[in-house]
């Protein structure tokens, strides 16, 4: 699932290839929207919150998407070739200058606009949002903190407690604080949790590149996320890779025994 800097990022890409024009194709290949056509409508902005878009209309509704697993939203020049199955694509808002392709979009729903906090309202405060306070950071911190035996890990990716943290981060901001992700939530600092995710999130929001390290060349980016059986940067014992969570929460963990003891 991309995490909550890859969705930030399609948004400011799509914010500044379609705010302010008129759509002159505006098609949603999903059951409910099929008849849906919103051709002749303005496109006000393209906002993320936390792994969800909304993109506002100038009649007071907005079109929500989520990525959840391998959806994705791609940007073209008029006439250009799609980089894509055309039975993938799921929405095609196309304007004189750009032309935006949702493929694989699970998620789809037209709503209105000051109705948008019913579907990302349950959602802990975004690491991403550009008016981040000291409130922010405390809401955080006592979501966080709310059930102190949860797993660090499950935690971390609970979008109720934060949102935008994905696998990805999960492994590498427990990696940086030396803590075990199946260790409990009590054994950390959190504030400096939520203060490590934010930063991190921060630092890759305007590239696609993805980097904890620091270094951005291919196989160098990563403390331990996608390094299972390889050796640990710092000690060099072999990074471990588990699963994480039941049922559809499950998710492949990589951590250090050694750095991460736990």
């Amino acid at each position: 699932m991309p995490e909550g800097d890859t969705v930030f990022l399609a948004g400011k890409r799509l914010n500044e290839a379609l705010a302010g024009q008129r759509l002159q194709r505006g098609e949603l290949r999903h059951p409910r929207l099929s008849t849906v056509d919103l051709a002749g409508r303005v496109v006000l902005d393209v906002h993320p919150v936390g792994k969800h878009l909304f993109f506002r209309f100038d009649d007071a509704r907005s079109l929500h998407t989520h990525f959840r697993m391998d959806g994705s939203w791609h940007l073209y020049a008029p006439g250009e070739r799609w980089r894509g199955p055309g039975h993938q694509v799921r929405a095609i808002l196309s304007t004189e200058r750009r032309v935006a392709v949702g493929f694989r979009l699970h998620d789809m729903e037209l709503l209105a606009t000051a109705e948008e906090s019913r579907l990302v309202g349950h959602l802990g405060p975004d690491l991403l949002d550009p008016a981040w306070s000291p409130a922010h950071e405390a809401e955080a911190v006592r979501r966080l903190t709310a059930d102190p035996s949860r797993e660090l890990g499950l935690a971390l990716l609970d979008q109720r407690v934060m949102a935008g943290v994905g696998n990805l981060y999960k492994s590498e901001v427990c990696f940086m604080l030396g803590a075990s992700p199946w260790a409990p939530v009590s054994t950390v600092d959190a504030s400096r949790v939520v203060l490590l995710a934010r930063k991190l999130l921060l630092r890759n929001a305007l590239r696609p590149e993805q980097s904890t390290t620091g270094e951005l060349a291919r196989g160098r980016q990563h403390w331990v996320y996608e390094r299972g059986g390889r050796p640990c940067r710092r000690c060099g014992t072999a990074i471990r890779r588990a699963a994480q969570g039941t049922g559809v929460e499950q998710r492949s963990t990589y951590s250090c025994p050694t750095c991460q003891p736990g």
